[in-house]
Formats: structure tokens, C-alpha cells, sequence
């Protein structure tokens, strides 16, 4: 690569790092087309990464990679989602520690600006917003309607006295109001909504949206400076900043530099060279820039967000990205690309780039035992009894708060069989039994079965998956899950359901640790089921890749994998992702329990690898 631009002068920030501007009083501000932070010329050279998607014991590292990559801002989203999974209840500890996360920022020498919603966006579970908002069937998500802006005004009750502090005594130099709204903007008053929400609650640094082109005019509002988000440079792009607002600095607050994948797509990349050769001439019209993402991670557990534009497509459970570090956090030819541009650009030597972590192989796990699903309901779950099908978000659960991922069993009781019609209500895919023998799916392209005749009365159960809610586009209030209508049996609608809440939360996989009923593998089986096994580490635990075979007649399919507890996230032979990331402070010296819950046919075998494999890959137009 050869980066022919040259930069008529040099920036040495070494002086403009949080902890020497301890207190400092004027922050980050514009002035004539160029920032200013404490009154001294600045230019944010950031990069994303989020803390959710990272474990906590790797945050430090991930953040001396970014100094030493020749950044000097961090951003990082806040997923309500989980900080208030179940409403009135909010969650700021262990690797949700967010005060934790931004005080390591500052300690590191890096600025922070923080997007902290409501919504996200992030190819994250309904853009962050918690699936109970979802319980209300009058629900307008991202507007002023009143269920939602209460519900807002709670959330931020709570998260802004941790925020606050960390401003001119912090790192944070700024904040983003709302995200990509120009997209959605479908109501006028929202975003004033959202930065007073700020304002009142004591956010004094500088304000920010952020939008692609096409959005940009929509999502301004009075008071914040505009950002734009691409992967492209168009011809005039920058310049087009102009025209929504004058003499203001230029800031690109999402550079893609890669691309998420599908499930049933290829692995996305992006050349490493077309990247880092269009930062240079981002930076060399002036701009600042941050890097979406300089580190992907992982969207651990359920957590993945979907696309609905011709079809429903749901993200894999690897946030990769194609990023600046890998999934794991090691290095790219993209880093070091990037590290040669900004060294030059900043005059004077970066941190050295710290010592990768090495990867373990640790071979082949044996899961030695299963049990049925059929055989875990009676002992551990209660269902609800209903007249009539409930989808999951406002199934009768969690203090009021319903089911929000995973999946929900309904059962009832048919006679004979016949013609299955989903009429389209099942979200996202069911799996239907007659008593335990599998007959079909059904999902957003395949909406009626077959039903074999039998004798007598038999329970028709449906397994129904909650594959991800969508995160990006108009149809965020459609996000419910599971039934969410009327099954017809030969044109009459089913009644009388047993419904079982399948979310596999940590006290459920602690009580099937000590359930009856598990027995040794037999050579074929078809699930559902969960298997367990052993994983035995002899030596100081580290990074490694589970890969999960599969094969024409027997191996892993479809499902989730449990390791000490810890949800990895799901797993599916249509790929692209073959290997589910398993960080080394998630296993201990010994024993390790792995458990999978498999949807169809499960192999024997797993394989520990050193080496992630993400799927065929495709080079982003």
C-alpha cells in the first residue's frame, strides 16, 4: 500500500489526554470549522468498541491496541437492554460496569464519546430498547409517545448520575443524541425530546447526532453538531455537511470499517488497503473520524439483531466485523496500515503494540451425556395456561416484564391431522412435534405443514425460536416474538396451550446441572436436547475457538452453547460462522462444563481450536 497524501501539519496531542486535564473547564468545542478542546486544537481520532461485547478482563488490553493504533477517542454505545433487562430493575455491574469501563479510558489516555441512546442501533438485539416496551400493544417506539418517553425518563434517571461525574471530571468530551434518527424520524418532536432528556439531567459536554447522507437532513437537531456515517467517500460527501450546517468541523462518527454477516451469507470483508487509504483522505480534507468498529467482539447469548428488508436475515453470534482487531483482539494488516497513517499524521512515536495473547487448541470434547427436552419439562419448568396463543414479550414473567430471548414451547391437544396453516404469525422459526416425533418448520417462508393422522388425542408442540428482533429500519414495533397470532388446524384456530418460557438464564442451566434424567449418548439421536461434557485444562486457561461439525448424517445442526454457565451464543450449520469464540477468563484450571442445547441432530464430538474460522468470505461492494 502505498498512501501518497501528504499532511501539511502535525498534531501532538501528548499533552490532551483525561487524566493531566483533570477538572478542565471548557471541554470540547467548535470553532471555525475545527475542533477546540480547552481552547487548544483537536482532532478525534477514534475508534469503537463496546464493553457488552468484550469481556471485562480484556477491556485494558483492547485499549492500549487503540493508543497504540494512534487513536486518542474511544466510543462506545450503552445497550439499555441489558442495564434494565427487567423493568425497575438496573444492572451496572461486573461486565455491564460502565463507570468501571470509562474510568479505564481515562487512565489509558483515551477521550471518550458516548452514544448512549435509547437506541442503538449496532446489529443489537431491537437496537438496545428492552423487548418489555414491547408488552404494550399501543407501543411507537423512538417517539414521544407517553409509554415510551416515561419509560426513557426511568432509564436515564439512572444511568445519567453515573455519566455526569465523568465529564469535566472524566474522560467523556462528548455525546451523541439518539442514533441515525434521520433514518426512522417519524416523529418531528423526538429528538428535542431526547437532548432536553440530556440537558436536564446534567450533560454539559458537546452534543452529537449521527447519520448516513440519505438521513442527515432528518436527523438534526438544534444544538448538537451533525456527524455523518459511510464506507464509501463519494465525491462532495463531506462537503454535503455544509449544507445542514455552516462553519462547523467535520466529523465521519461511523467509518465502516468492515461489514457484519448473516446467518445463511458470506463472511464480509472490506480491503484493507481501500480502507485505510480512504481514512487518509477523510483525514486529508481536515476531518475527524471514527472507526466502526476498531473492535467488533461478540454478541454473546441472544443478543444478536436481524435485517428485515425483502426477507428476515439475523446477525451471527460473531461481532468480527472485518474490523481493526479480530473478534479475539488480535492484530490485522488494517491495524497496521493504520498505525504507519496516523504515526505519520501525529509526528511522533506510538506505544509499542502490546503482546498478543496466544490461542489454545485443547482437541476434541466428548459430551458424554444427554437429556431429552421432553424430559426436562415436567422437573423444571411450570407452564402457563392459556385460552389462546401468547407471544413472548408479554407472556406472564420476570416481575411483569415477559420473555425476552430464547425460546417458548406451546402445546395442545389435537385430534387426527391434517392442514397447518401459521397464517405468518410464528417469529421467527418453530420446529413442530406430534407428541415427540418432528414433522416440519415453520417460519417466515414456510407457513403450513402437513399433520400425519394418528388415533386419538396427541399434543402438537411447537418450538418456536426467537432468532433476533431487527434492530435497523421502520418495523421496530413489530418485534414481537413467538405466536405472535392465531395457528389454524384445518382452518380452526388451536386453543388451550401449555406454554413453556425457554430464556436458559443462569439458574435454569444451574437447576439441569442437577436435573434427573441425564444418560449416556446413544449413537443417533434427533433433539431437542441438551448435551454436556467435560473440557479439562491442565495449564493457565486462554483464548480458544469451539467448532461445532457438521456433516450430511450425523452432527451439530442448530442450537446454543454453555460454557461454565456463560451463553457463547448460537450456532448453525448453514453458516457463514463455523467457531464460537470462548474466552480464556470464562474457563478455570480443571474441569470446565460445557453444555449445548441442540435444536435436530447432534454429533459426539467438539473441537477446541487456535484458529476461528468465520465462513466463506465476500468482499463488500
Amino acid at each position: 500500500m502505498l498512501i501518497c497524501l501528504s499532511f501539511s501539519s502535525r498534531f501532538n496531542w501528548s499533552e490532551l489526554v483525561p487524566l493531566q486535564l483533570w477538572g478542565r473547564t471548557l471541554g470540547l468545542q467548535t470553532k471555525n470549522s475545527q475542533f477546540l478542546l480547552e481552547g487548544m486544537p483537536f482532532r478525534i481520532f477514534g475508534g469503537s468498541m463496546h464493553y457488552f461485547r468484550v469481556p471485562r478482563e480484556y477491556w485494558e488490553d483492547r485499549m492500549l491496541k487503540m493508543k497504540a493504533c494512534g487513536l486518542n477517542t474511544l466510543t462506545t454505545y450503552v445497550p439499555w437492554n441489558l442495564h434494565e433487562a427487567v423493568r425497575g430493575k438496573f444492572d451496572f455491574s461486573r461486565n455491564l460496569d460502565l463507570e468501571a469501563f470509562l474510568s479505564l479510558a481515562a487512565k489509558n489516555g483515551l477521550w471518550v464519546i458516548l452514544r448512549p441512546g435509547p437506541y442503538i442501533c449496532s446489529e443489537w438485539d431491537l437496537g438496545g430498547l428492552p423487548s418489555w416496551l414491547l408488552r404494550d400493544p399501543e407501543m411507537q417506539l423512538r417517539t414521544t409517545y407517553k409509554g415510551f418517553t416515561e419509560a426513557v425518563d426511568a432509564y436515564f434517571d439512572h444511568l445519567m448520575p453515573i455519566v455526569v461525574p465523568l465529564q469535566a471530571r472524566g474522560p467523556i468530551i462528548a455525546v451523541q443524541v439518539e442514533n441515525e434518527y434521520g433514518s426512522y424520524a417519524k416523529d418531528p418532536h423526538y429528538m428535542t425530546y431526547v437532548k432536553m432528556a440530556l440537558l436536564k439531567r446534567g450533560i454539559v459536554e458537546l452534543l452529537m447526532t449521527s447519520d448516513n447522507k440519505n438521513g442527515l437532513s432528518f436527523g438534526l437537531v438544534e444544538g448538537a453538531l451533525a456527524t455523518v456515517n459511510f464506507q464509501k467517500l463519494e465525491p462532495g460527501l463531506l462537503k454535503y455537511l455544509d449544507t445542514v450546517q455552516r462553519n462547523q468541523p467535520k466529523m465521519v462518527m461511523e467509518y465502516w470499517t468492515g461489514w457484519f454477516d448473516n446467518w445463511g451469507g458470506p463472511h464480509y470483508v472490506f480491503d484493507a488497503d481501500e480502507m485505510v487509504n480512504t481514512v487518509a483522505s477523510i483525514l486529508k480534507l481536515g476531518a475527524s473520524i471514527n472507526l466502526y468498529m476498531f473492535h467488533g467482539g461478540t454478541n454473546f447469548g441472544f443478543m444478536n439483531g436481524a435485517l428485515q428488508a425483502d426477507e428476515y436475515k439475523s446477525d451471527v453470534t460473531s461481532y468480527d466485523y472485518d474490523a481493526v482487531l479480530t473478534e479475539a483482539g488480535d492484530y490485522t494488516s488494517k491495524f497496521f496500515k493504520l498505525r504507519q497513517l496516523f504515526s505519520m499524521i501525529i509526528g511522533q512515536p506510538l506505544p509499542l503494540p502490546p503482546m498478543i495473547e496466544s490461542k489454545a487448541s485443547y482437541g476434541a470434547i466428548l459430551l458424554h451425556q444427554y437429556i431429552s427436552l421432553w424430559d426436562v419439562l415436567p422437573s423444571l419448568l411450570q407452564p402457563i395456561k392459556s385460552e389462546l396463543p401468547i407471544n413472548m414479550e408479554n407472556l406472564h414473567l420476570n416481575d411483569s416484564s415477559g420473555q425476552s430471548y430464547g425460546y417458548v414451547l406451546y402445546e395442545t391437544v389435537i385430534f387426527g391431522g391434517g392442514h397447518l396453516h401459521s397464517r405468518d404469525h410464528v417469529r421467527d422459526r418453530a420446529q413442530v412435534f406430534v407428541n415427540t416425533m418432528y414433522v416440519g418448520e415453520l417460519d417466515y417462508n414456510s407457513v403450513e405443514l402437513s399433520l400425519p393422522e394418528g388415533q386419538g388425542f396427541r399434543q402438537l408442540r411447537l418450538l418456536v425460536e426467537n432468532r433476533g428482533r431487527v434492530n435497523y429500519g421502520l418495523a421496530l414495533n413489530e418485534q414481537r416474538k413467538g405466536l405472535i397470532g392465531d395457528i389454524f388446524l384445518n382452518k380452526t384456530p388451536l386453543r388451550n396451550f401449555k406454554i413453556y418460557s425457554l430464556e436458559m438464564k443462569p439458574g435454569f442451566m444451574r437447576s439441569l446441572r442437577h436435573t434427573a434424567g441425564w444418560t449416556a449418548v446413544p449413537d443417533y439421536f434427533v433433539g431437542p436436547a441438551f448435551f454436556r461434557g467435560r473440557l479439562w485444562i491442565e495449564h493457565q486457561p486462554q483464548d480458544t475457538f469451539l467448532k461445532l461439525q457438521a456433516s450430511p448424517f450425523l452432527g451439530w445442526e442448530k442450537g446454543v452453547v454453555f460454557v461454565n454457565g456463560q451463553n457463547l451464543g448460537r450456532y448453525w450449520k448453514i453458516g457463514p460462522q463455523e467457531t464460537l469464540y470462548l474466552p480464556g477468563p470464562w474457563l478455570r484450571k480443571g474441569s470446565n462444563e460445557i453444555v449445548i442445547f441442540e435444536e435436530r441432530t447432534a454429533g459426539r464430538i467438539i473441537q477446541s481450536v487456535d484458529i476461528p474460522y468465520l465462513g466463506r468470505t465476500q468482499y463488500v461492494d
